[in-house]
């Protein structure tokens, strides 16, 4: 199928460069597929399309501040989105055995078989076990060596001026050098620190939030702290700083509105996608088919897994393309 089937224009006076001053005050299309019929609420009015009893699958992943703005030693500008620690991802084109932990403890999303471990844990979840999928806890940051240098899979602009072995960093914060790259894009960068903090901190302390190329920033402090406010979903787990892009459909709810749809029977089910790169990178070959997509890491917890397989109980609703793909990878 050609890629360019799924172009289709959208004027940039259409494209909301802030949020809405209420989260739930966004405007919400609810699709009518038995009708053939499109209305257009706000999305404070979700709870009209849900049932006492249904159970809403959220990914709690969030979001880290990955966007480092730095210069080469030569003045020039760059800037560093930080993808995962090194042993973490897997760029295209290496080969990955199906199912078996990375060596950090990290399990690749795929298709479970009947009989895999990972699937009869989700029948039969063992009291005191972790998660489905095994991922290296968040607060392990990457692994260091002795002379605490951090390596990260990143994407880098300008890449074509930093080939293996540059260097670039930002003063009395970091300093970097880019390791080795991969054909498409990908580069492992080591970092040092000043004052032997983790990169992950540094980002927390500098970052930018890692918005769509659409959505566009003058770096202000005010449009910073904006941005780490509303570029993260209100149930966010921040032990679970594990993405580089917010699953987006959650942004909407509010405290008040999950606590109004708890009140109404609703219950809540919680997953761990690290939104990664294969979200937000675009198709860049003719046909679709032809397209590689990275993987992504996910944790499905026991409580989640025990409600995806209740015999009863109301619909299952994923919140969000990152809950779907990582139930229905796990299913």
């Amino acid at each position: 199928m050609q890629t360019g089937l799924f172009d289709y224009p959208l004027p940039a006076r259409l494209i909301a460069q802030q949020p809405a001053d209420r989260r739930d005050a966004s405007r919400l299309l609810v699709v009518h597929r038995a009708e053939r019929r499109i209305e257009h609420r706000h999305f404070h009015e979700i709870g009209e399309y849900l049932r006492a009893g249904d159970i809403l699958i959220r990914n709690n992943a969030a979001v880290l501040p990955a966007r480092l703005l730095a210069h080469r030693p030569t003045g020039g500008a760059v800037e560093c989105l930080l993808l995962r620690p090194s042993p973490s991802l897997r760029p295209t084109g290496r080969p990955v055995t199906e199912g078996l932990p990375d060596t950090d403890g990290h399990r690749e999303a795929r298709n479970p078989r009947r009989g895999d471990p990972a699937l009869r844990q989700a029948q039969c979840p063992e009291p005191g076990r972790g998660a489905g999928l095994l991922r290296r806890p968040a607060s392990c940051g990457a692994p260091r060596n002795d002379n605490s240098i951090e390596e990260w899979w990143c994407l880098l602009r300008p890449g074509r001026k930093l080939p293996a072995g540059a260097t670039f960093g930002r003063k009395d914060a970091f300093s970097a050098t880019v390791r080795a790259k991969t054909a498409d894009g990908v580069v492992r960068v080591a970092f040092t620190t000043a004052g032997g903090e983790s990169i992950t901190a540094v980002a927390n302390r500098l970052g930018l939030m890692p918005l769509p190329p659409y959505i566009h920033r003058r770096h202000t402090v005010g449009e910073r702290r904006l941005d780490l406010e509303r570029y993260q979903t209100v149930y966010a787990d921040r032990t679970q700083q594990v993405a580089v892009a917010a699953p987006t459909a959650g942004l909407h709810f509010t405290p008040e509105l999950l606590e109004r749809l708890a009140d109404a029977g609703m219950r809540f089910a919680d997953l761990t996608l690290h939104v990664g790169l294969g979200t937000f990178r675009p198709i860049a070959t003719p046909n679709i088919e032809e397209h590689i997509i990275h993987r992504e890491l996910y944790e499905l917890p026991p409580a989640t897994q025990e409600l995806l397989f209740a015999p009863a109980g109301g619909r299952r609703v994923a919140i969000g393309t990152t809950t779907v793909r990582a139930v229905e990878d796990f299913l």
